[in-house]
């Protein structure tokens, strides 16, 4: 199941956002930006921002997430939303025997397949950790050839022979990731993935995302969602069909 919390996120992001929002469309300096930036007003400048698609200030407030039970297929298309910061759990340092994994739904929603599936993960654990002890018993004698003691020779080797056992690894093995992102990144991520055609995993994610962050603030991301949570699907012909369900769910 996948686990996403925030960590760390800009304080009185709301506020700081109206104070770029003022600066840009006000008389006021930088002494007087605070000057009746009162929660009305506050909303009043996020909600202009808003109504003129000016997205440029709430590039100043940033949201820091911890995620994990989450597979390396999903690290390949989250990794692709290029403004923002990534750390992710190494292969190389981190071995991966017995490692996690993720059922799809539509696997797990078959019998057989599920089991077949487990099969296959078992599978290929197994290869990983014979792959592994193989590196490990070579690359050990080579240290200990090398002069270095023991216990830095054994962890050069386990280190080593992680970089080439994890080819094997099959996309459904866990990892976790910490992300940050800032809300102009946000908006478009949860446009993007939010969205029913979005596929399965990174769907989930962006919606827990989504929920999280209206929790901390809710006018900034008041009208974040799918593309037709608004206006018209910018899937065309490729629709869902379904956006009188998308918007009762997000709205």
């Amino acid at each position: 199941m996948i686990k996403c919390k925030i960590i760390a996120y800009t304080q009185d992001a709301e506020k700081i956002v109206a104070e770029a929002a003022k600066l840009c469309y006000a008389k006021s300096d930088i002494d007087t930006l605070e000057e009746n930036l009162t929660p009305d007003k506050v909303a009043s400048f996020l909600e202009l921002l808003s109504d003129l698609g000016h997205e440029s200030p709430v590039e100043h407030a940033s949201f820091t997430f911890a995620i994990e039970g989450v597979s390396r297929a999903l690290l390949a298309q989250i990794t692709r939303h290029r403004i923002a910061s990534f750390s992710v759990q190494s292969q190389r340092y981190v071995s991966k025997c017995d490692f996690s994994y993720i059922i799809p739904p539509e696997i797990d929603a078959i019998p057989e397949a599920r089991e077949e599936f487990i099969a296959a993960m078992r599978e290929d654990a197994e290869h990983y950790e014979s792959l592994r002890t193989k590196l490990i018993s070579r690359h050990l004698a080579a240290n200990l050839a090398a002069g270095m003691s023991e216990p830095e020779a054994r962890k050069a080797a386990e280190k080593k022979a992680n970089e080439d056992a994890r080819f094997i690894l099959p996309n459904a093995c866990d990892t976790r990731i910490i992300m940050t992102m800032n809300v102009r990144s946000l908006h478009n991520f949860f446009r993007l993935r939010c969205c029913n055609r979005a596929q399965w995993e990174i769907r989930e994610l962006a919606t827990l995302m989504l929920f999280e962050v209206r929790k901390v603030c809710p006018l900034l991301f008041a009208n974040a969602g799918p593309s037709c949570l608004h206006g018209a699907c910018s899937e065309g012909a490729y629709s869902c069909g379904k956006a009188a369900e998308v918007r009762k769910k997000f709205q």
